[in-house]
């Protein structure tokens, strides 16, 4: 199999690339995705590629795009809406959670609508550009979240939403735009929603995550290593629906349990997941299982507070380090 190296916002950027090329109902939506070439420039080129009636440049209105894109969805369209930056889908909040995660379950209709949307933080945007928003929306029935973590995932991810006849919110971590890179196939490829995947296998404890995260776990994990602490990392990948299945096959095999994400903490999905654990799995547990997210208070400005904000490397091994004596 032929292989290629690309960052991760070139993974996306391929990714919606290749889906219009396949699929001509396939279309992309939003603010500066067309001249401008997106702000993060995973648009660039394709206003002059595929014309303005595919790459449609909207007025500064979350609620009116999306809800435009849901219409064409319901009429046999595939839209991609581009969120500048995740925090501004509040402003669609009563179109996906009212409407689209809706349809299907009110009169069966498909609402295959995409909605990218750039998360996270350690970029120093402050408070209204760096909010992890799927806490927002992880109790919804009827969407999907993802929240890729390599280029390999961030590419086959996207594919499978565009594809997918649910709405689906794809987290992309702006931190990891140009930042990693993957060597990925250059044939098609989808990775399915709904599936985690072992970023490290271990024996001694499991740190559960996804997103940017994975990273800051991988981390922290080679120091442990060093120390004789064996760590399995799960990248749940996608975070609606959960994997229960593999959440609960990596507690069975170590007995202890570290949650980890950028979200802030109370309600989180690190909450659901510790429910989910504790509900089904106690009797594998040797030892409680510790959560480990962002501080409850909105996203500071500063890098000095924003680094004291989101989890560390440091964080992840003081956790294990606590559970490892257990």
């Amino acid at each position: 199999m032929d292989m290629k190296e690309v960052t991760y916002l070139e993974a996306i950027k391929e990714a919606m690339d290749e889906e219009m090329t396949r699929d001509p109902t396939v279309f992309i939506l939003g603010e500066d995705v067309g001249v401008y070439g997106g702000a993060f420039r995973a648009t660039e080129g394709f206003f002059e590629k595929y014309g303005e009636w595919r790459v449609l440049d909207t007025p500064l209105s979350e609620s009116g795009f999306t809800g435009a894109a849901i219409g064409a969805a319901l009429v046999g369209m595939r839209p991609i809406v581009e969120m500048q930056f995740a925090d501004f889908i509040s402003c669609a909040f009563d179109q996906l959670v009212n409407v689209a995660a809706k349809n299907h379950y009110r009169w069966g209709a498909a609402t295959p609508i995409v909605v990218r949307a750039p998360f996270g933080g350690n970029i120093h945007g402050g408070a209204f550009h760096s909010q992890c928003i799927e806490g927002f929306f992880f109790n919804v029935p009827g969407l999907k979240i993802v929240a890729p973590s390599t280029a390999y995932d961030a590419k086959g991810l996207l594919k499978a939403a565009i594809r997918d006849n649910d709405p689906v919110i794809y987290c992309e971590h702006k931190y990891l735009y140009r930042r990693i890179k993957d060597s990925i196939p250059e044939e098609d490829y989808i990775v399915p929603i709904g599936k985690a995947r072992i970023a490290l296998e271990g024996r001694d404890i499991s740190v559960i995550t996804y997103g940017a995260m994975v990273h800051t776990a991988l981390e922290a994990a080679q120091v442990l290593k060093e120390n004789g602490v064996s760590c399995e990392i799960v990248d749940l990948r996608t975070i609606l629906p959960l994997d229960k299945k593999s959440i609960f096959n990596t507690v069975k095999k170590t007995n202890k349990v570290v949650v980890l994400h950028e979200q802030t903490k109370t309600g989180g999905v690190g909450a659901e997941v510790s429910a989910l654990i504790n509900e089904y799995c106690f009797d594998y547990l040797d030892g409680p299982i510790i959560r480990i997210a962002a501080q409850d208070t909105p996203v500071p400005y500063s890098a000095q507070m924003e680094e004291a904000f989101i989890p560390q490397p440091k964080n992840v091994i003081s956790a294990v380090e606590k559970l490892m004596r257990y």
